[in-house]
């Protein structure tokens, strides 16, 4: 009964990981919809698929959550276009996978306009 007891509460844990894992998140503190959303290894300049497509509008809004699958634990340089059509890149973010990463508008030093 006890080893019963002890395997069933390893898959708890176990499976409390793998979702946990499912649930990293980014939080959009800018002051902008955010329409585009990338992730690369940091200083790589190699860019993923655009996140925001996750997303069911396709972008994500001020305060908004988006939530992540995929993402390791690790740090990111952070790409985004948002609705003012500014490029902006946040580098070395550090991304806990099962938990909430931010950008605010204090981090954005290197943005670029479309011209």
């Amino acid at each position: 009964m006890r080893a019963q007891i002890a395997t069933a509460l390893a898959l708890i844990v176990i499976a409390g990981s793998a979702n946990a894992a499912e649930r990293t998140r980014f939080w959009n503190l800018t002051s902008n919809t955010i329409e585009q959303l990338y992730l690369s290894a940091p200083g790589q300049n190699k860019y993923g698929e655009d996140l925001c497509k996750l997303d069911d509008d396709g972008s994500v809004d001020h305060d908004e959550r988006l939530t992540l699958k995929g993402v390791s634990t690790g740090h990111y340089d952070v790409k985004f276009v948002d609705a003012k059509g500014r490029t902006c890149v946040v580098p070395n973010v550090a991304i806990t996978a099962g938990k909430v990463f931010t950008i605010d508008e204090k981090e954005l030093k290197d943005c670029t306009k479309a011209q």
